[in-house]
């Protein structure tokens, strides 16, 4: 065979194979259906015995000092009860609300999802956006994106699972969105809103910010139903009156919270009141015992100096 034809027949073979080869790279990733990997018979079995249906809505609630994520189901009775309460892998950042970009802070906040933010072909397995920066945080200017729910277990601002943990939570929003539901709300906390840990945490300078959401916290507590929230004069709200429609630097509209609520707010603050003041009580108490024995050497050290004066005459 001619050196030249050889030349030829080996090249086209070589290119066929690197076709072939690439043909299969991308065979491989289009066929990757990791977000249509159906929930799981036990994960069904939960949500059946909590009195839901995979359609049904869905709401969750992140802590960061416990590092878990809740996920709650609608009911048939209409109430949202737990459905699995999920550890975070990693957070990375402080207690406290993302400010700017580049600061490593997962956010805290109010966020509603929608099937835009979620993300199916994730560099970190399976994700969703938070959708930083909301209302909220654009009112306070405060900058970032791409803050995510993922997996992969690694974080630089966002909140990391375990692969497993976020194809369940991944296939779980998924039906919901299937159901007919249009967004499900994440409430992000820096811990569980108690009285216990406000108090531990009181010289915060975060403490009014976390304030202001607690309230989101308290009213889920009390109705098992995810608030709707809005932003005015720079604060969340709560089940007001504006349908999302306000202005977020403007004055908020008139808002009558119920009895309940009003109760269990001010329970809180009375058992703040009361842990920072045996707080406080403790520290005068060990206060005083130190100047006693503060005083007790002090005397105890002239008695001492005074004989050795003696004896040294």
């Amino acid at each position: 065979m001619d050196l030249s034809l050889l030349r030829k027949v080996v090249a086209f073979v070589l290119a066929l194979g690197c076709v072939v080869a690439l043909a299969g790279c991308v065979g491989l990733m289009s066929g990757d259906n990791r977000h249509n990997v159906p929930l799981s018979s036990g994960i069904q079995a939960q949500i059946k015995s909590i009195g839901s249906t995979p359609g049904k809505a869905m709401f969750v609630r992140i802590f960061k000092q416990e590092g878990q994520l809740e996920v709650w189901k609608e009911t048939s009775g209409g109430d949202f009860r737990l459905l699995k309460t999920y550890a975070i892998c990693a957070w990375s950042g402080d207690l406290g609300p993302k400010i700017r970009e580049g600061d490593r802070q997962a956010p805290e906040g109010v966020y509603t999802i929608t099937p835009g933010l979620m993300h199916p072909r994730s560099n970190y397995y399976l994700a969703f956006n938070i959708g930083f920066p909301n209302k909220f945080d654009r009112a306070h200017g405060r900058t970032g994106s791409n803050l995510m729910v993922h997996g992969d277990c690694s974080s630089a601002g966002c909140y990391a699972m375990t692969d497993g943990g976020i194809a369940e939570i991944y296939a779980l929003a998924r039906e919901s969105f299937k159901g007919g539901n249009k967004s499900f709300q994440v409430q992000v906390f820096p811990f569980r809103m108690t009285p216990q840990n406000i108090a531990a945490n009181i010289d915060n300078q975060h403490m009014p910010f976390w304030r202001d959401i607690k309230e989101g916290y308290d009213l889920f507590e009390i109705n098992r139903q995810p608030p709707t929230w809005d932003v005015c004069e720079r604060q969340y709200v709560f089940n007001a009156s504006g349908g999302g429609m306000l202005d977020a630097l403007g004055p908020c509209p008139a808002q009558t919270r119920s009895a309940t609520l009003v109760a269990r707010m001010e329970a809180d603050e009375r058992k703040i009141n009361d842990i920072l003041g045996g707080i406080a009580e403790k520290q005068a108490e060990q206060q005083a015992i130190a100047a006693r024995g503060e005083a007790i050497n002090t005397a105890v050290g002239g008695f001492f100096s005074s004989i050795g004066n003696a004896f040294a005459q």
